[in-house]
């Protein structure tokens, strides 16, 4: 597989207060990875910093091309989609206007229509929900809509912080499915960030675990997950 997106000695602060701490890892396209530690290790600052979302300093390339300096919309345009934690679907707009508004920097409207259709396949639910606003949908229904929205760019890589954040344990299963069908079907890269660390196991090929702001493990995911002394002082199962 050939390396897609390459970080290294990534540093991000808020304020004065530093964040992350000289973070080195690659994704190779095609690939399914996670990122695990627990609250404020700096998943989710990782995410923001790979979007230019939070002052940061060392090398962050995709496909070969810098991102820094680079505006978070134009970083989206180069084919990187980022879901954050806790969704942000447009609650007053309908399921298939958020859809539409995923692909609003997309001129192919025939290819729009064909990709709602898709997502509708990936997430039954949402066409029945279609014409339903996205703030009366359950939790879940809205985690698989700001999932669906995010594919109508057609990214090569999604970034997805906590999708399994407060949703019921069978729900987070469908959801993780999908999003192992999109990365084999649709040959979308995935870096997820998530708590469920046990889940994101079964679902990743490779992961890194990350504690203060510092890698202190990678591996496959099998490593990761057969690795006792990993999982009880990092992992916490």
């Amino acid at each position: 597989m050939t390396a897609m997106l390459n970080i290294k000695d990534l540093r991000a602060y808020y304020g004065q207060v530093q964040a992350l701490h000289g973070l080195e890892f690659g994704l190779n396209e095609g690939s399914l990875t996670t990122l695990l530690g627990a609250n404020g290790a700096g998943k989710t600052t990782t995410l923001r910093a790979i979007c230019n979302m939070v002052r940061s300093t060392g090398s962050i390339e995709f496909d070969g091309a810098s991102l820094s300096g680079r505006s978070t919309e134009s970083i989206v345009r180069l084919g990187i989609a980022h879901v954050p934690q806790g969704r942000g679907t447009f609650t007053t707009m309908t399921v298939e206007e958020n859809l539409q508004l995923g692909a609003i920097t997309r001129k192919d409207k025939a290819g729009v229509t064909s990709d709602i259709e898709r997502m509708y396949d990936h997430f039954p639910v949402l066409k029945e929900r279609h014409t339903q606003q996205a703030g009366t949908l359950s939790g879940g229904e809205q985690q698989m809509l700001a999932v669906a929205r995010a594919l109508m760019l057609r990214p090569r890589l999604m970034l997805l912080d906590e999708p399994s954040f407060g949703l019921a344990p069978l729900i987070v299963r469908d959801l993780f499915k999908i999003l192992g069908k999109i990365n084999r079907e649709d040959k979308v890269t995935i870096l997820v960030v998530e708590q469920n660390a046990q889940l994101a196991l079964e679902l990743a090929d490779k992961a890194y675990v990350i504690e203060t702001g510092r890698i202190v493990m990678s591996g496959s995911a099998a490593e990761i997950a057969g690795n006792e002394d990993i999982r009880k002082s990092y992992l916490g199962y």
